[in-house]
């Protein structure tokens, strides 16, 4: 049923934006971005879901909550700047949203160093 929703928000967002273009172009950038907010609400519920789901599962396994917090950060980041760079593409930015990507990337990869760290020591426990 969301996807029904998600889609009906997309199709109606594209129809606006086709007749907003022939008048009004630099208003189109306005309803693609209000659109991508209404759809990230949408999918909301089901973020939520899913965030209780591991939480469980991490206690359950004893597994460090520090790195369930950071695969969700780097998950998040991943989210937003692919919305980011979306919206850039979609106002014809396409510099500006290749910078954001990078940046996006960079980002991830600094979050990941104790993720990574930990992975290290395992393989060196595991081969002398």
């Amino acid at each position: 049923m969301e996807a029904t929703k998600i889609i009906g928000v997309g199709i109606i967002a594209l129809i606006i934006i086709v007749i907003i273009k022939q008048y009004k172009p630099e208003f189109a950038i306005y309803v693609s971005l209000i659109s991508g907010i209404i759809i990230i609400f949408l999918v909301f519920n089901k973020l939520a879901g899913i965030l209780n789901l591991l939480t469980v599962l991490s206690k359950k396994t004893g597994m460090n909550a520090t790195y369930l917090s950071i695969i969700l950060k780097i998950t998040g980041i991943a989210i937003l700047t692919e919305f980011g760079v979306s919206i850039c593409k979609d106002a014809g930015e396409v510099a500006i949203a290749s910078k954001i990507e990078f940046g996006g990337k960079i980002i991830i990869m600094s979050i990941s160093i104790p993720i990574i760290s930990a992975l290290l020591e395992v393989i060196t426990t595991i081969i002398p």
